[in-house]
């Protein structure tokens, strides 16, 4: 444990042209007492740390003096790569991982670019999850990560439906998709997708599993969130829509169904009002969808979903009159 502190105190000194005693206890989680003993045990060690005394004073590497300290561990390594989506790699209990081989890096850049990782992080950042929602990872999210990252096997007991089922898996990748964690992996040959939430149990298996090298995880999830978006659009409904209208139906329902939606229509009646079957989830979501679209749409059919917004529109009337 100190030798780990000791080394990371080496390379916050080499990534930075000086920094005080309560800086470093803060960053290294210590007390600034801890701190002043690291730095004689380094000095003992022959690493020319040299404290500068006053209000302004602090810790400083002697002589442009560089470790070669700074290989990167596997864990490291990987966790670098996502350490664009800090939440992502709390949830999966990568957090510290990624702080020590940003770290390495910066202890490992030459001192023009030793601003570079504050510059990025300054300019960009990701945030995850979707508006209004818990952001609390999923309990289990930190083992089913182990199992994927090592390929081991596991069992999950799942909760579907009233039921809860047990499936042997060969955990292959994990997707964040609006806040959501869902893992990829192979039950029975066949590939499928789980939410993580919705486990209620997992045991990381010994056992590893050979990946199959032609599996790829962006391709994979791009091509089944497709067949899931299509497989919920069980119902259509005929609508006439003025230009506002048509400009406003992505925004409103299924995008990529209202695209096709519009680019299916035929040519505009002489009010310049286009007709467009669009393909919706159930008659209930669509009536919540379409109600957005005021005045610029009008539903032609089915009957039932006319008859529900021409009761929708006499209500306006009574309220606005």
């Amino acid at each position: 444990m100190r030798a780990a502190r000791l080394i990371t105190l080496v390379l916050l000194l080499q990534s930075r042209s000086s920094m005080t005693g309560s800086e470093l206890a803060r960053q290294l989680e210590v007390s600034e007492r801890t701190i002043a003993r690291d730095v004689l045990a380094l000095s003992e060690a022959g690493i020319p740390v040299y404290a500068d005394r006053g209000r302004s004073g602090g810790y400083r590497l002697v002589g442009g003096y560089r470790t070669r300290l700074t290989g990167l561990g596997r864990t490291e390594a990987e966790a670098l790569f996502l350490s664009g989506v800090p939440t992502a790699l709390r949830d999966m209990g990568l957090a510290d991982a990624a702080s020590a081989a940003r770290l390495k890096v910066s202890a490992a850049l030459t001192p023009e670019l030793g601003d570079a990782s504050t510059s990025a992080a300054q300019r960009f950042h990701l945030d995850a999850p979707g508006w209004w929602q818990p952001a609390d990872p999923p309990e289990l999210l930190p083992a089913v990560a182990d199992a994927v990252w090592d390929d081991r096997r596991l069992t999950a007991r799942y909760s579907r439906r009233d039921t809860e089922v047990e499936r042997d898996l060969e955990p292959y990748g994990l997707v964040l998709k609006g806040g959501v964690w869902y893992l990829a992996a192979r039950a029975d040959g066949d590939f499928r997708v789980y939410r993580v939430d919705r486990f209620t149990a997992v045991t990381v298996r010994a056992d590893r599993f050979p990946r199959a090298e032609e599996f790829d995880l962006p391709a994979f999830w791009e091509r089944r969130a497709a067949e899931f978006a299509r497989s919920i659009l069980r119902e259509s409904a005929v609508l006439r829509l003025t230009p506002a209208g048509a400009h406003r139906l992505p925004h409103i329902t299924d995008r990529t169904a209202a695209h096709e939606a519009l680019e299916a229509a035929g040519p505009p009646d002489d009010r310049g009002r286009i007709t467009v079957t669009l393909p919706v989830e159930t008659l209930e979501v669509a009536y919540a969808q379409l109600l957005a679209l005021g005045p610029e749409g009008e539903v032609l059919e089915p009957p039932e979903l006319r008859e529900r917004f021409a009761e929708a529109a006499a209500r306006g009337v009574e309220l606005y009159g």
